[in-house]
């Protein structure tokens, strides 16, 4: 018999999602650490284990994301399920993964108004399962570039203008370096903050860097850059590493300085080739919508893949106020509320 739990041995979980051909970051413990520190998150962690042995079939790492505390935060309250479930092979697999979404639906009872299953694999196998439950579809692009070969051929699958501007990044002497000290996140998440208001994006609070490097730090399992261009912070990047998977998690720019991404880019993958195995661009967006970031990716000559992302709204009311407060939030580029 399967049982759905919250109260798994955290060793056992870690095991099953490292040894799991699709594990990945953000299904671990520690992730969920993470989450737990953030301001205005909420993980969810949950497993469907075989009763009899106590074997773990299925596990389901979520965060609720609240952009505010009170009725500001139930307005705009989601729950992201990111590289997961993870499930063994099987009938029993199915099973369990099936048992572990519906036992997810009713623990949210209201705590979110859509849940979004965000794909770093191929998942045909179990959309079936997933259309049966109420989540559909959506087409999702991605680039993939492998890490695992000489720089000088990740070099080479380069398109020129990108390395025109990583030469002329070099020439203007922008200079790519990890931060130092924790203090510095400080200097990082400015600059990412300041891109996501260009953008009119809402953006999590800097507790969440600041968890992820006191939990990750230690481990190897993040990297922070900082590009500088005569003594100011002009750029940064955060990334997660797991297995040899490098994804590129959060990054910002000074819009007024050409060539910052080229540079910071170039150097994470020149600095992790041969090293690790596959640099995850983190998502190019909905191919029949226009998306700028794309071309940008696109142009390092990684592997285009359409994983693509499930999503079920739980509250249809709530998501349409939603949807309508963040037209107006990128109309109006308000400041981000906490």
């Amino acid at each position: 018999m399967i049982e759905v739990t919250d109260s798994v041995d955290r060793k056992k979980w870690e095991d099953f999602v490292f040894n799991h051909p699709e594990g990945n970051i953000f299904q671990t413990c520690t992730m969920a650490d993470v989450y737990r520190s953030t301001r205005n998150y909420e993980p969810i962690s949950f497993a469907a284990v075989e009763q009899e042995s106590g074997e773990i079939l299925a596990v389901l790492q979520a965060v609720i994301i609240r952009d505010a505390p009170g009725l500001v935060g139930s307005i705009s309250s989601r729950s992201i399920i990111h590289g997961g479930p993870l499930f063994v092979e099987g009938k029993k697999g199915f099973e369990a993964f099936e048992k572990l979404l519906s036992y997810y639906e009713k623990y949210l009872n209201n705590r979110a108004i859509y849940t979004q299953v965000r794909n770093l694999w191929d998942t045909e196998s179990s959309k079936t399962t997933l259309n049966s439950l109420g989540y559909e579809y959506e087409p999702h692009l991605n680039y993939l570039i492998n890490l695992n070969r000489p720089e000088k051929e990740i070099w080479g699958d380069i398109h020129k203008p990108r390395r025109k501007g990583i030469n002329r990044a070099e020439k203007i002497r922008i200079q790519v370096r990890k931060i130092e000290k924790r203090d510095e996140i400080k200097d990082c998440y400015k600059v990412i903050e300041e891109t996501y208001k260009n953008v009119r994006l809402p953006l999590a609070d800097i507790s969440l860097l600041e968890s992820a490097y006191d939990q990750l730090s230690d481990s190897g399992n993040i990297d922070f850059y900082l590009a500088i261009l005569e003594g100011e912070v002009v750029g940064s990047r955060v990334v997660l590493k797991y297995k040899g998977l490098v994804h590129d998690w959060y990054a910002g720019s000074k819009q007024e300085i050409n060539y910052v991404n080229e540079a910071v880019v170039w150097h994470m993958l020149s600095e992790y080739a041969g090293k690790e195995k596959v640099f995850d661009f983190g998502g190019a967006g909905n191919p029949d919508k226009p998306y700028g970031v794309r071309e940008f990716k696109k142009r390092f000559g990684g592997k285009e893949v359409n994983f693509g992302r499930y999503e079920k709204v739980h509250d249809r009311s709530k998501k349409e106020l939603l949807n309508l407060g963040f037209k107006a939030y990128k109309k109006l580029n308000l400041a981000r509320v906490f």
